[in-house]
């Protein structure tokens, strides 16, 4: 007679349990940025594995190591690096942080062509090896190149997108809990637009535990946020990239850390609110450009675009980074 299914294994041994799927992350380009995203989500405990990818074998094999010698000091995971793009298969989320060398003397447009073409040889490969991966492109100029990534690989752009303004965001924030004397935490503040020098902040919409930011009245300490002060702090955030290119080569800590928060929103399907940079269609009359708006950020994506209510100055500003961008994109013959 044959055994039923349901008896117990020989021995009293229970069968073992079906493999669990881990989350694998597939960081593109293993240099300043990259490495340091890699640091960041193994740090966190964002992902399982994680995969470093980049051209140069020696590079990418030696962050690996390095990072993997570090594994006992963070939570478990594994650490691959190599360059053979085959790494990156499976991947739950793919971040590309790969892109051209800016040069002395060449414009930010110049750049641009020269990423889109990166991006043109390397993105059909990443999608052929991963197809249903969550992409962020966090390479810049990331609207654009997020735009051209669109075209090229055809994905819809809930699963393709870009940082965005997540970085900016979080430098607003900063300079308000700075001057508010207020955990940077309880700080709700955007950067909309271009992640660049037409983006601007959603003060409409911003507020300070609750309090809305154009009604905060200050304290001993700190006067209230005029007019001036917001001013101010909005030339700031545009203009800290720069001060810190200008003085250590180029930004990592503050991106990686941002880019391991959006990592987590996909792989946790947190569903946070994130101004990532993603295909608009309709939004405030806006269309067929990336740009950064509040986004619900889960386990699809770039899920929803939030159209928060704005101002008719921010209304302005927002339809010039998008023809700022459509400029950029119509030249590009995007």
């Amino acid at each position: 007679m044959t055994e039923s299914p349901t008896q117990p294994e020989p021995h009293g041994t229970a069968p073992l349990p079906p493999a669990r799927r881990t989350t694998k992350v597939a960081v593109v380009g293993a240099g300043a940025v990259g490495a340091t995203m890699a640091y960041a989500t193994l740090m966190r405990g964002a992902a399982r594995t994680v995969a470093l990818y980049d051209v140069n074998a020696a590079k990418v094999r030696a962050e690996a190591l390095d990072l993997g010698h570090g594994i006992q000091f963070m939570p478990m995971a594994e650490v691959i690096g190599s360059d053979d793009i085959a790494v990156c298969a499976d991947a739950d989320v793919v971040v590309v942080t790969a892109g051209a060398k800016q040069k002395p003397g060449q414009t930010r447009i110049d750049l641009a062509e020269n990423t889109i073409s990166l991006v043109r040889t390397m993105l059909p490969a990443l999608v052929e090896v991963a197809p249903h991966a969550i992409f962020v492109m966090v390479t810049n100029p990331v609207d654009i190149v997020t735009y051209a990534a669109g075209k090229i690989s055809g994905l819809p752009p809930e699963q393709l997108f870009g940082s965005g303004t997540v970085l900016d965001s979080s430098r607003l924030r900063y300079l308000v809990a700075h001057h508010t004397g207020v955990a940077v935490q309880n700080v709700h503040a955007y950067i909309a637009g271009e992640h660049g020098d037409t983006e601007f902040p959603l003060w409409t919409s911003a507020t300070i535990g609750g309090v809305p930011l154009l009604e905060w009245r200050g304290s001993r300490s700190a006067g209230p946020l005029t007019a001036e002060v917001r001013d101010t702090m909005t030339r700031e955030v545009i203009d800290s990239a720069y001060r810190i290119i200008e003085g250590k080569g180029a930004t990592n800590y503050a991106i990686a850390l941002a880019g391991s928060r959006i990592i987590e929103a996909v792989l946790k399907d947190e569903r946070r609110v994130l101004p990532v940079s993603s295909l608009l269609d309709g939004y405030h009359g806006i269309s067929d450009i990336c740009l950064s708006v509040p986004t619900v950020v889960g386990r699809r994506g770039a899920e929803r675009r939030l159209e928060v209510p704005m101002s008719d100055d921010e209304l302005v500003s927002l339809r010039r980074s998008a023809e700022a961008l459509q400029a950029v994109a119509r030249r590009f013959g995007l």
